[in-house]
C-alpha cells in the first residue's frame, strides 16, 4: 500500500496550522518523538509512504524540523523496537549527543537510530532560506535484522557514507525503490521489504565487519541485488560475463552460479545478461528520439556488438527482425500521439 504522495492534501482545506499537524501526524505511524519547526505556522511539506510487508518506507522534504525522542517517551512506549534508517538527499543533519556532541551529516550518507534510545535531531535545508532537507527513510523492526543488537551500538548515531559497496547498493535500491513504489502491487512491496531488510543487514556487517555472522540466506540475497545492480550497470560493455561479475564480487565463478540460479528460478547469469540486454535494445529501437541512429550502433551500446549474433538473437527472442520491430514501432507512434492529444488512455 502506498500512502502520501506529492501534493498530498496540504491544499485541500487545510490551514496552514493543520498542514504541519498532518505530516507530523503521518510520519508518526512508526516514531513516537516531539517534532517541532520554526515554519510551522507557514509549513509546507512532501511525503511518500509506502509499505513493505512489515518494514515502512517515506520519503519526504521540507524546511527545518526538530525531531527529539527523550527517556520519558521511550520508557513508556509500546511499540515494537524499531531502526530508524535515514538516507539524505539534499539538505544536512545534526544529532546531538550528550551537552556538547553534535554529528552533523550531509546528502549521501546513512545514518541509523533506534527507538529504544534518546535522540535530538535537526534536519534543515542548506543554501537559499527557502531550501529544503529531502531523503528516503525506512523503519525495520529490530527482530527483523539478522545481526545482534549489541553490534549495532556503535554504528547509532553515527554518519556512515554511502558512495561504495553495499553502502552504495542500499542507497541506489532505497533511491530506486520509492521512485517506483507507486507502479508495484502490494505483493511486490512485500517481497522488496525482505531484500531491503538483506540489503541493510549486509551494509551493517560491512561496517562491521561481520559478514560471516548473517545467515545464508540473508548473504545471498543481498549478494544477488549486489549482482543485479553490477549486471544492469555494465550492459553496455561486450565484455561482461559470468567470470567478470564474479571477478568483481570476489566469488568463485562456481559460486556465482549456484547462488544466481538458485535466486532466480533457474535462470543463468549468461541467459540473464543477454534477456537484459535484448530488453535494452528492444526498448531503443522503438524511441522515436533514436529513430536516425544505425541499428547497429544501438546494439553495440547494448553490449552487442557482432550484427550478425544480435540480429539471431533478437529474432529468437522477439519472433520478428530488429529493423521490422523498429518499423512496426515507429508507425504505430503517431497513432499513440494522438489518442494521448485527445485524451484518452494511451
Amino acid at each position: 500500500m502506498a500512502a502520501g504522495v506529492p501534493g498530498v492534501p496540504w491544499d485541500k482545506g487545510l490551514s496552514a496550522k493543520d498542514r504541519f499537524e498532518y505530516w507530523r501526524d503521518t510520519l508518526g505511524k512508526t516514531r513516537e518523538c516531539e517534532a517541532t519547526s520554526a515554519h510551522a505556522d507557514s509549513f509546507e511539506a512532501e511525503l511518500r509512504w509506502s509499505e513493505l510487508g512489515p518494514v515502512a518506507m517515506f520519503w519526504t522534504s521540507f524546511r527545518s524540523v526538530r525531531f527529539v525522542r527523550n527517556e520519558r517517551m521511550v520508557r513508556r512506549s509500546d511499540r515494537p523496537e524499531l531502526y530508524h534508517l535515514t538516507l539524505l538527499t539534499s539538505g544536512a543533519q545534526t544529532l546531538r549527543r550528550g551537552e556538547d556532541q553534535r554529528d552533523r551529516s550531509g546528502p549521501g550518507e546513512l545514518w541509523l537510530v533506534d527507538n529504544t534510545t534518546p535522540y535530538d535531531v535537526r534536519v534543515f535545508g542548506t543554501g537559499p532560506e527557502d531550501a529544503r532537507a529531502a531523503g528516503v527513510g525506512i523503519d525495520i523492526p529490530q527482530s527483523l535484522l539478522p545481526v545482534p543488537g549489541c553490534l549495532l551500538r556503535d554504528l547509532l548515531g553515527r554518519r556512515l557514507p554511502a558512495n561504495e559497496g553495499s553502502g552504495a547498493l542500499l542507497a541506489e535500491f532505497l533511491l530506486g525503490l520509492d521512485r517506483q513504489a507507486p507502479t508495484l502491487q502490494p505483493a511486490e512491496l512485500s517481497r522488496l521489504g525482505t531484500v531491503v531488510v538483506d540489503l541493510v543487514a549486509a551494509w551493517i556487517a560491512r561496517e562491521l565487519d561481520a559478514v560471516p555472522t548473517l545467515p545464508q540466506e540473508t548473504q545471498w540475497r543481498a549478494l544477488m541485488e549486489s549482482v543485479r545492480g553490477f549486471i544492469r550497470h555494465n550492459l553496455h560493455d561486450p565484455d561482461l560475463s559470468p567470470a567478470t561479475v564474479a571477478a568483481a564480487h570476489h566469488i568463485s565463478l562456481s559460486h556465482l552460479h549456484h547462488v544466481f540460479t538458485r535466486q532466480s528460478g533457474g535462470e543463468t547469469v549468461a541467459a540473464s545478461i543477454r534477456r537484459q540486454r535484448l530488453q535494452r535494445a528492444h526498448r531503443d529501437l522503438a524511441d522515436p528520439a533514436l529513430r536516425s541512429a544505425p541499428i547497429h550502433l544501438i546494439a553495440a551500446a547494448c553490449g552487442m556488438p557482432r550484427a550478425s549474433e544480435f540480429s539471431r538473437a533478437f529474432k529468437a527472442a522477439y519472433g520478428i527482425p530488429p529493423r521490422e520491430h523498429r518499423h512496426q514501432a515507429l508507425l504505430a507512434e503517431p497513432a499513440r500521439e494522438s489518442t494521448r492529444a485527445r485524451g484518452c488512455p494511451g
